[in-house]
């Protein structure tokens, strides 16, 4: 065999070693949830690879479900995710559109000013927010909390669609122009319907980040039945004992939706990227 043909099979070898390892790292946590998640509490004792003794395909799941009330807590991470996606997108798309092709006195100024809000961490507005909402009198309701998170989200969901109008040709809009279409025209008929590539990543984005989010829901929400999922994982954790099997089982209930969609969005999210929607 040449020099060259060893090389470049060492090379490969190297490669995918490496990326073996690297999978079965990405894959370890994973695994050890759904081993844990079919367990007792006595096999669980013996470790999570170890062969347990009493598999539950079913029970940790259904009594995560009914006893730890998370078709409630289901419900309520839906109530907060879809309303939050599509005030984000329409938002990020209009406000993107405008700082890509509208000229007006300021638009500069007004999208760093904008970008100001993906620099200031939630822990630094935590406190003047929970009283903000309660002047308004819309703490601890769904609305209060969409409102939030779609503030903090639609900064870098404007950020991604001004690149990804940016990188449409002005053509379209002198085209558009010479039909006799105003502005609205232009945008609702000639580039709205280009858009869809990059509202595949900003649905995939804001939903993962609503979904998974934590500290908003705990702050803004006190009553127990309107909180969602991310909160209610803390209902396994007693004063002295924690339901470890219970907590993996309502885990793996918490990221299967996140799971499904990007599998069913995964070939327009990876063709939206190498579009360059989020370049820029």
């Amino acid at each position: 065999m040449k020099k060259g043909n060893t090389s470049r099979l060492l090379s490969r070898l190297v490669i995918y070693a490496v990326l073996i390892l690297t999978a079965i790292y990405a894959l370890l946590p994973v695994a050890t949830i759904i081993m844990t998640s079919i367990r007792s509490e006595a096999d669980l004792r013996q470790g999570p690879f170890t062969f347990p003794k009493n598999i539950q395909l079913v029970k940790n799941f259904t009594t995560a479900w009914i006893d730890g009330k998370f078709r409630v807590y289901f419900k309520n991470s839906i109530i907060l995710t879809i309303p939050t996606v599509i005030l984000v997108v329409i938002v990020s798309t209009l406000a993107g559109y405008s700082f890509a092709k509208l000229k007006f006195w300021g638009s500069t100024v007004l999208f760093y000013a904008m970008l100001v809000g993906m620099m200031i961490p939630f822990q630094a507005v935590m406190i003047p927010l929970y009283f903000l909402l309660g002047r308004l009198k819309i703490l601890n309701t769904h609305f209060g909390v969409i409102l939030v998170i779609s503030a903090f989200t639609c900064s870098f969901g404007t950020f991604m669609m001004r690149a990804f109008f940016k990188g449409l040709p002005d053509e379209l809009i002198e085209a558009a122009k010479i039909d006799s279409c105003n502005d609205f025209q232009t945008f609702y008929y000639v580039m709205l319907p280009l858009t869809f590539p990059a509202w595949i990543s900003l649905i995939i984005f804001t939903s993962m980040w609503t979904w998974n989010n934590f500290l908003i829901p705990l702050l803004f929400i006190y009553d127990e039945s309107q909180r969602p999922l991310t909160t209610a994982l803390m209902s396994f954790q007693d004063r002295y004992t924690t339901r470890y099997t219970l907590i993996a089982a309502a885990v793996l209930m918490t990221i299967a939706p996140l799971a499904v969609l990007f599998v069913l969005l995964q070939k327009k999210f990876i063709s939206s990227i190498t579009m360059g929607a989020v370049k820029g």
